[in-house]
C-alpha cells in the first residue's frame, strides 16, 4: 500500500438544512460569541442577517466545549426528492455554523472526516453489513469525499470550470453534481453521501471498518480517485462521462457484476442488444433476493422499495403527458413517443427524445431524464418503453421496464454486499468496481 503526502486528518464542512427559521438543540455547552450556551435556541432570517437573541449575525458558530458534546437540528428533510423524502430531528457531533445563502439560514456542521464517515456508513447502510463491505465502503466514501474537497478547491480558483447545463435547438443536456455546494464541502443528503450525524447509532463494526481503514484512499496515476457508487447496477457498472461530464476516468469503467469478469458486457449501447438484456435476469451478484443480505444494506426507507433489479412502472397519457410538461416546463401536447437515441454502456440512457403532437424535444443526461420521468425520480435510466391502447396514433399507456437503481457507475453496493457474504475482502472488492486503481495511505 503507496502513502500520500498528506499528514493530518482534514476536517469536513457539511451543508444539513437551510431554511427560513431553524429550530436546534445544544444537548451540553457550547461556546458562541465568547460566552456559553445550552438547551433550545433559534435562529430566524431577518433583514437578510441571522437573527440570534435580540441580536443580527452575518455568521454564527457555534463551538463545543467537549469532543463527546452534541447537538440536534429540527425538521431536517431527508431523500430529497427522493421517493422516500421526510423530515426528522438529527444529531450531530462538531461544530455548527450557520450562513445566509440563498435568502436562507443554512446550518453547516464541521468535523473530522473519520467521525463524519463513521456516520455517513451508518446512514448509507445497515450497520450489521459484513465487515468487509464496511471497510469498502469507508474507503469509497472517503476518496470520494477529498476528491470533491480537492475540486471544491480547484473550482475556486477556475473560471473556466466545465458547465453542468447546455441547450442546443431542440435539446436540453444537464447533469447533476457538486457545483451546487459553495459554501461547504458537501451536502447532508442523497445528492452528495447520506449523512445523519449521530441520529443512527454507530456500532462496533461500523467504528471498526473505519479504524481498520484509517486514511485510505483508492488513487489512480497519482490522483484520489472520484469513486462514485449506487444502490443497484443492475448486472452493469456503467462508465462516468455517461452520467455526468464528457471526460473518461480510467477507474470507472463498464464491466459486469461478476467475477470472474473476463467476458465482456453486450454491447448494450445497441437498441436490440439493450433492450434483450433489460428483458432478461443474468447473473451478477447485485441479481440476489436474499433479504438477510438486503436488510444489511438497506435501510428501512430503502427497503420500502422492493423491486431494483428488473422493475416494472406503468404511466397513462394523462400522467406521463402532465410529468414531462410539469418537469422540462414544455408543452408537449399528446405525447406520441419516447425514444432512446444514446445509451451508455451499461445500456442507460442518456439521450432521450420526447415526440409530442405539438413538441418534440431531445433530453440528457440520466438523472435528468429519470427525475422527468417520474414525481421524484425513476429507478434508473436503463429502461426500455412499452406503448400500448393506441387510438388514432396516441398510445393510451406508456410501459416502462428497467434495470437498477441508480445511476450505476462505480461500486455497486448490493452487488459488493454479495462480495462480503460470499468471503471477498474488501480490497477485492474495491478492485472489482475500481479497475486500475490502488490503495493508498492519505493520512
Amino acid at each position: 500500500m503507496e502513502t500520500s503526502n498528506r499528514k493530518e486528518e482534514p476536517i469536513v464542512s457539511v451543508g444539513i438544512v437551510s431554511a427560513s427559521k431553524l429550530c436546534f438543540s445544544l444537548n451540553a455547552p457550547y461556546t458562541v460569541c465568547g460566552s456559553q450556551r445550552c438547551g433550545k435556541q433559534v435562529v430566524e432570517l431577518s433583514e437578510g442577517r441571522i437573527l440570534w437573541e435580540n441580536a443580527l449575525y452575518d455568521e454564527l458558530l457555534f463551538e463545543p466545549t467537549d469532543a463527546q458534546s452534541s447537538f440536534t437540528l429540527e425538521d431536517v428533510t431527508i431523500g430529497i426528492n427522493f421517493h422516500w423524502e421526510r423530515k426528522e430531528a438529527q444529531t450531530f457531533l462538531g461544530k455548527l455554523r450557520f450562513i445566509v445563502e440563498d435568502n436562507n439560514i443554512c446550518a453547516i456542521n464541521e468535523l473530522p472526516v473519520e467521525t463524519y464517515l463513521t456516520s455517513v456508513i451508518s446512514s448509507e447502510m445497515r450497520a450489521t453489513s459484513s465487515l468487509e463491505l464496511l471497510k469498502a465502503h469507508a474507503v469509497i466514501s472517503r476518496s470520494w469525499l477529498l476528491a470533491q474537497m480537492e475540486q471544491r478547491k480547484a473550482d475556486k480558483n477556475n473560471a473556466d470550470k466545465q458547465l453542468s447545463f447546455f441547450k442546443i435547438d431542440e435539446e436540453i443536456v444537464r447533469w447533476y453534481d457538486r457545483e451546487d455546494h459553495k459554501r461547504f464541502d458537501v451536502c447532508a443528503d442523497d445528492h452528495c453521501q447520506r449523512y445523519q450525524g449521530i441520529t443512527k447509532a454507530a456500532n462496533k463494526h461500523v467504528v471498526e471498518a473505519i479504524q481498520q481503514t484509517a486514511g485510505e484512499i483508492l488513487t489512480s496515476h497519482g490522483e484520489i480517485c472520484d469513486a462514485r457508487y449506487s444502490k443497484c447496477c443492475g448486472g452493469a457498472v456503467e462508465e462516468f462521462q455517461y452520467c455526468w461530464e464528457n471526460i473518461k476516468k480510467p477507474y470507472l469503467q463498464a464491466l459486469p457484476d461478476t467475477l470472474p469478469d473476463t467476458t465482456p458486457l453486450p454491447d448494450l449501447t445497441d437498441e436490440a442488444v439493450a433492450r434483450q438484456w433489460i428483458l432478461s435476469s443474468p447473473d451478477a451478484f447485485c441479481n440476489t433476493t436474499d433479504q438477510k443480505v438486503l436488510s444489511q444494506v438497506l435501510n428501512d426507507f430503502d427497503q420500502e422499495t422492493t423491486d431494483f433489479y428488473r422493475w416494472n412502472q406503468t404511466y397513462s397519457q394523462a400522467e406521463v403527458k402532465q410529468l414531462l410538461e410539469e418537469k422540462l416546463e414544455v408543452q408537449f401536447g399528446d405525447i406520441i413517443d419516447l425514444v432512446p437515441l444514446s445509451r451508455g454502456k451499461s445500456g442507460r440512457i442518456y439521450r432521450l427524445k420526447i415526440v409530442g403532437k405539438e413538441r418534440t424535444l431531445i433530453i440528457g443526461k440520466e438523472l435528468e431524464i429519470r427525475r422527468a420521468l417520474s414525481k421524484s425520480h425513476l429507478y434508473s435510466s436503463a429502461f426500455i418503453v412499452e406503448k400500448a391502447d393506441i387510438k388514432d396514433g396516441v398510445p393510451q399507456k406508456f410501459i416502462i421496464k428497467g434495470a437498477g437503481w441508480g445511476h450505476g457507475v462505480g461500486l455497486c453496493q448490493i452487488g459488493a454486499a454479495m462480495m462480503g457474504k460470499q468471503g471477498y475482502p474488501y480490497e477485492e472488492i474495491l478492485l472489482h468496481y475500481y479497475k486500475g486503481a490502488e490503495i493508498t495511505k492519505a493520512y
